[in-house]
């Protein structure tokens, strides 16, 4: 450990330390523009500089690689300092005079206006050079570097063309510390709607915000060290050394006593409907889409902006988009009506924007919602019942210039009506999840009509499926808004603890037996068996049921061709028996 003075305060700091990182020890601010705590410091803008005195001989030294020593005294705001100081931001203010944090710097210092000559008004680069040692030593790309000599040097790719060593991790973007560099999609926008979806945009994150349990993951295709082998920031400042780049995916099999299945939903693809527009105007955005772009943490700070990166003056919100359309999906999605008007109630907040809402039934069956549907009107959102039929931007006056013009049908009114907007969101309904299918068969489970998983019972038994052991919770068993979701969770789990509290399981009374002496093998059965319970016995030649898995159904019975399959309590003698006994009555 090394002793030293910072500004009048003994501190205690390791051998390996830089003054830069002593004073923050030591609560002192010391400016810097080309500082990063995780790439080599090469004190390139100098704003950093402090006066050091150390056996009796004074200096003035860049704080951010310079390495303390003992019995150092430093001043941060000496009057020899300070003016070194100045002068550094005046020429860096010459070179870079658009550099929000070098002005904000400047005016720290008091400094008003340069005193020397500024070739390029709107120029933010420093030429710190912190995005190419970014580049090389972290990326480990090296597309970019400095060009030319003297006043004409400047940052850019190899003879100022598109790099192919170029990743497209934007490192370079984030280590800017004056924002010279910035990444925008291919056609140029400022808000990128098109690559919006929930969670945060980072290599290294825990699959939502709501996820358990809640473990990070490494993503490899977006990561920058299975591209190029460098970078490992986050095992460096991991102090756990929890991160594992070796790692690969395992699959481990479990042996349980039930299952709750929980898919969940996929929003329904408005690019189905063309008429709508989306993927073809850049302002028209899905309810996903929407909370990602109000989210704090989302593309924009949670501001409310178009792609051109101003905020909208009209809106519309469309709802049953995919839902309650015979051509899509039949059903109501229940939550559609409820989001989009918690989506006006945003918009109201966040902008000065008129808001229209296109909705065909507004439906708030919930506890408190048909309260917020009345705060929703006083707050002057304008409600228009009737299905949207389109949305295009073929103006036909001069209002509508430049807008997105949605068609609609005012039912109440009784008339169609031309609502030019500058943003549309479309409020899309909830459907099976991707891979709800393959769920379905390996699990043996019915499908309802329109595709989610069907329960045994609506009424008696709506968590249950006609498979013993699995359950069903949330959005797979049909679409339901949280607090529904929450609960059928709830009844879910107490079914499957009830069972293995049990610590014994009821048969079916009523199950299929095979008569092995008239069983010829023909194991038609066992590739009809909805339940896998029919297996084959090769060694004596028949087909064998497991009463466990059988629930009665009968398909065996109705196929066997040589009558071996039976149902317990309805055999064919049963059945003819009651028969004898109605025709004798």
């Amino acid at each position: 450990m090394v002793n030293l003075t910072i500004d009048g305060k003994q501190i205690q700091v390791e051998e390996s330390a830089t003054i830069l990182q002593a004073a923050k020890k030591a609560e002192a601010k010391i400016p810097t523009l080309c500082y990063h705590p995780v790439v080599e410091p090469y004190a390139a803008c100098r704003v950093c500089m402090v006066e050091v005195s150390l056996k009796g001989k004074a200096d003035l030294v860049t704080s951010c690689n310079t390495k303390v020593q003992e019995g150092m005294d430093v001043q941060t705001n000496s009057e020899r300092a300070l003016r070194a100081r100045r002068l550094n931001v005046e020429m860096l203010l010459a070179r870079a005079p658009a550099a929000e944090p070098l002005r904000q710097i400047a005016k720290e210092l008091g400094i008003k206006k340069t005193r020397f000559a500024v070739k390029d008004p709107e120029e933010k680069c420093i030429l710190c050079g912190l995005c190419v040692r970014a580049c090389e030593q972290i990326v480990g790309a090296s597309a970019i570097s400095f060009i030319e000599r003297g006043t004409e040097r400047k940052v850019s790719t190899p003879f100022g063309e598109p790099s192919e060593a170029c990743i497209g991790c934007t490192a370079c973007a984030y280590f800017c510390p004056t924002g010279a560099i910035t990444c925008e999609d291919k056609y140029g926008r400022k808000v990128i709607h098109e690559e919006m979806y929930l969670g945060p945009t980072t290599a290294i994150r825990v699959p939502s915000r709501q996820a358990v349990p809640m473990v990070p993951f490494i993503d490899k295709e977006a990561c920058i060290h299975f591209k190029t082998g460098e970078c490992k920031i986050c095992a460096k400042v991991c102090d756990r050394e929890a991160v594992n780049y070796e790692m690969d995916d395992t699959l481990r099999d479990l042996e349980v006593g039930s299952i709750i299945l929980a898919s969940g939903f996929k929003p329904f693809d408005a690019r189905r409907i063309p008429a709508y527009g989306y993927g073809r105007f850049p302002n028209i955005i899905t309810a996903m889409e929407f909370e990602r772009l109000v989210n704090a943490s989302g593309p924009t700070g949670g501001k409310v902006l178009m792609a051109n990166g101003e905020e909208p003056k009209a809106v519309g919100i469309i709802h049953c988009v995919g839902s309650r359309d015979e051509n899509y999906n039949a059903y109501c999605s229940r939550v559609c009506c409820m989001y989009s008007l918690k989506f006006a109630h945003l918009l109201g907040e966040k902008t000065k924007a008129t808001i229209y809402d296109f909705y065909v039934d507004m439906r708030c069956f919930g506890k408190g919602y048909e309260e917020f549907y009345h705060r929703l009107l006083k707050e002057g959102t304008k409600f228009i019942r009737g299905r949207v039929s389109e949305i295009n931007d073929l103006a036909l006056t001069e209002k509508e210039e430049g807008k997105l013009i949605i068609r609609v049908e005012d039912t109440l009114i009784g008339t169609v009506r031309r609502i030019p907007v500058d943003m549309a969101i479309l409020a899309v309904g909830l459907e099976p999840s991707v891979d709800h299918n393959q769920l379905a068969k390996k699990f043996n489970i019915s499908c309802s009509q329109d595709t989610f998983f069907l329960e045994r019972h609506p009424k008696l038994a709506p968590v249950s499926s006609f498979t013993d052991g699995i359950f069903l919770a949330g959005t797979c068993q049909g679409p339901k808004d949280i607090p529904d979701t929450v609960a059928q969770a709830g009844a879910a789990v107490s079914e499957a603890l009830a069972l293995a509290d049990a610590g014994k399981v009821e048969l079916e009374p009523i199950t299929a037996e095979i008569d092995d002496e008239l069983c010829s093998g023909c194991q038609i059965c066992v590739g009809l068996c909805p339940f896998t319970s029919i297996t084959y016995d090769k060694d004596k030649g028949i087909s064998v049921i497991n009463d466990a898995l059988c629930k009665g159904c009968g398909t065996c019975v109705a196929a066997c061709p040589s009558g071996a399959s039976q149902q317990k309590h309805f055999r064919d003698a049963q059945i003819f028996a009651e028969i004898e006994g109605i025709l004798l009555v």
